[in-house]
């Protein structure tokens, strides 16, 4: 019997190992395919012969990207509203969720049940476009930021991280002479680190790719968003093959080569910061949500 269960075990566990390959080959392989494609040459996507590595290895597809020179100014612009936007949500988030995270605030309950109701129930695209215009911020980074600035779910995501720190440490600091900012700065920040990762990650992935937005309330072309230009810049893509060089030498760009291309390039700086925050990522939202 003992043998027969140690072979269940074994059995059960390779089988886990198996699906849990399948399931990540599964989602792996789209963005595999994708970066071959950007890579490939047009007759080679033309034809379906790209799988998982480029076939007629060339980097035309993102020449053109780059040609303008306007990519590189869009890149600017989101890098400008992802970083200052994350750093306002975080800011007004903390500021937010701690006094809502102390039983002892007045009026607690219908505070938090006011900022319940703005998660369910909102005034609409036209109203809100015309609250932006009153205040002659169309055109402005700030249309963007100010309706924003607090995202209810991640704060209370964070203030039920916060509800689950023990209030011995805030009261020995309190009894040593430090005020509410102090305890804040000093103690509670420092420890509740994982929770401020994630939600910085998620915050800073809404805002990379923040399109509709952008879209209303910017209007200047050197403002655009990296994704509401490469948006343009795909819709600009012929169905034909675009062209590129003269004669024998001459280069074929699909415009699946281009799409490949501007989806690689739009989510390579996300990758690249992830792994630095990956640590904290998933301890942050399971400590964040033990309570409610």
């Amino acid at each position: 019997m003992k043998a027969k269960a140690e072979f269940s075990s074994v059995f059960f566990r390779w089988l886990n190992y198996i699906a849990l390959a399948l399931f990540a080959a599964a989602t792996v392989f789209p963005f595999i395919n994708i970066i071959a494609t950007s890579f490939s040459g047009s007759r080679a996507i033309s034809g379906g012969e790209v799988f998982l590595w480029p076939v007629d290895f060339n980097l035309d597809a993102y020449r053109n990207l780059f040609d303008d020179g306007q990519l590189v100014v869009a890149m600017k612009n989101t890098v400008i509203i992802t970083v200052a936007g994350t750093a306002f949500n975080m800011l007004f988030t903390v500021l937010c969720a701690y006094p809502l995270s102390k039983s002892r605030l007045r009026g607690r309950n219908a505070i938090l049940m006011a900022v319940l109701f703005t998660m369910l129930f909102g005034g609409g695209m036209i109203p809100h476009f015309l609250l932006i215009n009153a205040l002659g911020l169309v055109n402005t980074y700030w249309a963007l930021w100010l309706p924003a600035l607090i995202s209810v779910y991640n704060m209370f995501v964070m203030k039920s991280f916060f509800e689950g720190l023990p209030e011995e440490v805030e009261e020995s600091a309190a009894i040593d002479g430090a005020n509410e900012l102090t305890i804040l700065w000093r103690i509670i920040l420092p420890l509740s680190m994982p929770v401020i990762a994630a939600l910085t990650l998620f915050y800073a992935v809404g805002w990379w790719n923040s399109y509709m937005n952008v879209l209303i309330y910017i209007q200047s072309t050197d403002k655009m968003s990296l994704m509401v230009r490469l948006y343009q810049m795909i819709e600009m893509v012929s169905p034909e093959l675009l062209k590129s060089g003269e004669g024998v030498g001459q280069i074929s760009i699909t415009p699946e080569g281009i799409r490949a291309a501007s989806i690689v390039f739009s989510i390579t700086p996300i990758l690249c910061v992830y792994p630095f925050l990956q640590k904290h990522f998933v301890k942050g939202v399971m400590l964040g949500s033990v309570k409610g």
